[in-house]
């Protein structure tokens, strides 16, 4: 089958010769592969992705590396998790938010709207995106904290299940943000700033690159309101023993309350991008 320039399939024909034009669903798979192959062929892009989390893993493990009181684990350990949280929320939020800005200012998302592409498929493309790059970032962030750092990998059924719902629940619901927030951006010049900061704050107050138990609880409480710091906890409560639950601010892993807070994350999302979500920038009307 063929497709067009933007990544849909051309129209198949029905029996009378009249175009009958592929369905979101086909189209957001086939604008994904896209997606994916003009994301790998930007290899500085792939390398500073990839290498990003890995590289502060490595840091922060070599610089703090002695066991935490109290808990049975290292400090190395308690960052593989939260890099892996971290790096979830970088390949959707972040990537989503700047790509998108920019794809805007550029008049690419004019130009999509003007095509028969349905506007469900672009999204989806980009979902199908953020999947891909995010169970990759996450395969070599959990290589890593296995064979240099000792994390063991969960043993039951149920922890695997944990993992799954964690990393479906976390991406979707920080894709959604980054496509909410896409919209804030007047140019793609001003993307990268406006996007990375509260990124950066969030991975402070988080739980990602500060272990919780030093964080003042303020601080806590407004990470508390957005997804990064839900991810991280419901990861370390994956792949660490049940003894480091005195780390966290409850004492306990909360899967429950963690779930509820994604989930509810995915449905504001979704209703942010609805409400904010722009074709072309502002000064184009």
């Amino acid at each position: 089958m063929t497709t067009t320039a933007t990544g849909a399939p051309a129209p198949a024909r029905t029996r009378d010769g009249a175009e009958r034009l592929p369905g979101a669903w086909t189209t957001g798979l086939r604008r994904g592969a896209l997606e994916i192959r003009q994301f790998f062929r930007q290899r500085d892009q792939v390398v500073f992705t990839f290498s990003f989390p890995v590289v502060f893993l490595f840091l922060f493990a070599s610089i703090f590396h002695d066991d935490v009181k109290g808990s049975g684990v290292t400090a190395s350990q308690l960052y593989v998790p939260a890099m892996m949280a971290s790096g979830i929320m970088s390949t959707s939020f972040q990537s989503l938010g700047i790509s998108i800005a920019v794809e805007r200012d550029e008049k690419a998302l004019r130009r999509l709207r003007g095509t028969p592409l349905p506007p469900a498929a672009y999204f989806l493309g980009k979902i199908w995106l953020v999947l891909f790059t995010g169970m990759l970032e996450t395969a070599v962030l959990l290589t890593v904290g296995t064979t240099c750092y000792d994390v063991s990998l969960p043993s039951s059924t149920t922890r695997w299940l944990d993992f799954a719902w964690i990393f479906v629940l976390g991406l979707a619901g920080c894709a959604l943000l980054g496509i909410a927030i896409s919209s804030v951006p007047k140019s793609a010049k001003s993307a990268g700033s406006v996007v990375v900061l509260p990124f950066l704050i969030l991975q402070f107050i988080s739980g990602v690159y500060i272990s919780i138990d030093t964080i003042p609880g303020w601080m806590l409480d407004v990470g508390a309101l957005f997804p990064l710091k839900w991810l991280c906890q419901g990861l370390r409560g994956v792949f660490l023993p049940d003894s480091a639950k005195v780390l966290e601010q409850a004492g306990a892993w909360e899967f429950g309350r963690i779930a509820l807070v994604l989930a509810a994350w995915c449905v504001g999302g979704l209703v942010l991008c609805l409400l904010t979500f722009r074709w072309t920038n502002r000064r184009d009307g």
